[in-house]
Formats: structure tokens, sequence, C-alpha cells
């Protein structure tokens, strides 16, 4: 399985990233998730958030998560991009992408990929209220 993991300060672009994948002629599926920057964090309103990251340990916690997923399903390649640092509402914080022979398998590793790496990977996230 290829994995491409960063975490980055720098804005995410979708674009260039979806314009470097390669997958083999066995793969039917290739899915992409894109986590979005909310307007509220609660009930709050909020201008963005900022995360912060453990990244040594945040990278051990994805390549674990990683391991799992090529255990439990056909899974080509994951590239997975977090970003750190403030993000704007709007602004994307999250990209990833998985390729599997059918979709069913690709949206399964995704979702799971999504919850592991809640759970598991040191990532904080601490809003920045809205000024009035």
């Amino acid at each position: 399985m290829t994995r491409w993991l960063k975490i980055q300060r720098e804005p995410i672009d979708e674009i260039a990233l979806q314009g470097d994948r390669a997958v083999s002629n066995g793969i039917g599926a290739v899915i992409h998730f894109l986590g979005i920057v909310r307007e509220k964090e609660g009930k709050e309103p909020i201008s963005a958030i900022e995360y912060e990251a453990f990244d040594k340990m945040a990278v051990h916690q994805f390549n674990q998560i990683f391991d799992e997923v090529e255990r439990k399903w056909p899974i080509e390649s994951i590239r997975l991009v977090h970003r750190i640092g403030v993000v704007p509402v709007n602004q994307p914080s999250l990209w990833v992408e998985l390729a599997a022979p059918h979709r069913g398998e690709a949206f399964a590793a995704c979702q799971f990929l999504i919850d592991e790496m809640k759970l598991r990977v040191p990532i904080w996230k601490h809003p920045v209220k809205s000024r009035p």
C-alpha cells in the first residue's frame, strides 16, 4: 500500500493533490474527504480554528491507523494532509484520499480512518472566537 502523510501550516491545495494521484489498473474507486472549518463550534460563532499537533506522535499514530486500514481493506493508497496553525472558516483543515478496487471498501476505510484519527491522533483544536 502506498502511504503519503503531511502535517503542514500551509493551506491545502486540493487541485495539486488530485493531480498527483497515481493508481493501478485494478482500482475502481478513489474517494476524497475534505474537512472544512465551520462557522460555529458548538453554538458559539468562530472565525477560525487553531490546530496544534505533537508531530512525532501524530505521525506514529497515523501510521498505526494506516496499518489497521491495510489489514482490514484492500486499499492501494492512502494520502492524507492535516493542516495545523490558524485555519479560517470555510478553509480545509483535512484532506484524505483513498484508492481501492471498489467504492464500499474505500468509503468504509475512510470512515474508519477519520473516526480513529479523532480518537487517537494528538492534534488539538482551539476555536478562535468571532469578534462582534
